[in-house]
């Protein structure tokens, strides 16, 4: 551990290091079940909840409208598994009904996204500020931990804090990792997880903004990733929610290929092969252009870049009709590189869900010890997962440290 200067410790009943979601919900439990006791939430950044602010695109995406848990944890890349015991206990339905019965009315989009009515994220953040500060939790902003010792104290730049009970919700960033480290745990190495495919072909130049409801796409790894969705082309290749389901998936496999790779996008999900060629045939008898209108639907200008050429149905050759079939069933492009996620950054690593209880959230090997949101090795896919875990991870780690002698 860091070795600083020694000051007098200001004593606290619990202290939680992280102004996230996560963080959050777990100083606000906590407050609630013990209103008389001095609980302090620590922040680096100026303003909290940073990633409940731009999540969704400023809508907040608070969970996902899936109720049954064995369905749920199918949504966790890692954790899967290990995760049932904190989903039976605060799930989705349990979100959910804690923002309302707050004041927050939600509402379920087709896809299963849950939203605030407003559609703004700040109807999240006023409900869990406004929690916080009439439960009397102290919030401490801009207020950087320096170390941390067993006992627990905690290091400031001008102070120490110290408490029998400790909460980590500090998130993806690396920063406690060594801390951790040095107390036993063994930390997984961070790597991004959702994240967009930097993609230059021309088949998909001058296309920013085209989007397709459904395809099948195959990410050539070893082993292979498929998964099926909504894409969209961007300015630098790929994204929507097939590319970031893929990339979570893949996340650890795309880190040490260094972002290279290929995927296979089947533009017809619906229609087999034979089906393509059976229609190409018939169509052959007529003058038509080639590229003037998709047989399926598929956007005109994605259509006009995937035929590449300029030429009538009845001029077309059996070589030329070959490549057109393998370009819409198996079109493979070359990922390049890792695009970004704007809306959120979620990483995959942390500390492994075998070192922690997850019915408490209380580290097995450092008693008093809590870890929640983040921090843990857990991320889910796009659609509200990740927030599902903090507010779990945090509600229970908070509910338990009230009951912590």
């Amino acid at each position: 551990m860091a070795t600083l200067r020694p000051t007098m410790a200001q004593v606290m009943d619990a202290i939680l290091v992280g102004g996230g979601a996560a963080g959050f919900f777990a100083a606000i439990e906590l407050k609630r079940r013990r209103p008389e006791w001095r609980v302090v939430l620590l922040e680096a950044a100026a303003r909290p909840l940073a990633k409940v602010r731009i999540s969704g695109g400023g809508r907040c995406n608070v969970t996902h409208a899936c109720f049954e848990v064995g369905q749920l944890v199918k949504h966790y890349p890692r954790g899967e598994k290990q995760l049932r015991a904190l989903f039976s206990r605060f799930g989705p339905s349990e979100t959910m009904a804690w923002f309302e019965e707050r004041g927050v009315a939600l509402k379920v989009e087709p896809d299963g996204r849950v939203f605030p009515v407003s559609d703004s994220s700040q109807s999240i953040i006023d409900c869990l500020l406004g929690e916080a500060q009439k439960l009397g939790v102290e919030v401490r902003l801009s207020t950087k931990v320096l170390a941390i010792e067993p006992g627990w104290t905690v290091r400031l730049q001008d102070t120490s804090l110290s408490a029998p009970r400790l909460l980590l919700a500090t998130g993806g960033a690396p920063t406690v990792y060594p801390w951790l480290a040095e107390l036993g745990h063994r930390m997984i190495p961070p790597c991004p997880s959702l994240f967009t495919f930097t993609v230059d072909d021309p088949r998909l130049r001058d296309l920013p903004g085209i989007a397709v409801d459904r395809v099948r796409a195959v990410l050539e790894t070893k082993p292979a990733l498929r998964q099926e969705g909504a894409l969209l082309i961007t300015h630098w290749g790929l994204s929507g929610p097939v590319t970031l389901r893929l990339s979570a998936w893949g996340a650890r496999m795309l880190h040490e290929l260094n972002y290279q790779a290929w995927v296979r996008v089947d533009w017809l999900p619906d229609v087999s092969q034979e089906e393509v060629r059976e229609t190409f045939q018939r169509l052959r008898g007529s003058h038509k252009k080639v590229a003037g209108d998709c047989p399926w639907g598929l956007p005109r200008r994605l259509w006009r870049n995937l035929v590449e050429e300029d030429l009538a149905w009845s001029r077309a050759s059996e070589k030329f009709l070959n490549r057109l079939v393998e370009t819409l069933k198996n079109c493979r492009l070359q990922v390049l590189a890792k695009g970004v996620f704007k809306e959120e950054f979620v990483v995959a690593g942390g500390v492994p869900l075998g070192e922690v209880d997850l019915k408490t959230l209380e580290s097995k090997l450092c008693p008093g010890l809590f870890l929640a949101g983040e921090l843990l090795d857990v991320d889910g896919v796009t659609g509200g997962f990740n927030f599902q875990n903090a507010w779990a991870s945090g509600y229970l780690a908070g509910a338990a440290m009230a009951e912590r002698p």
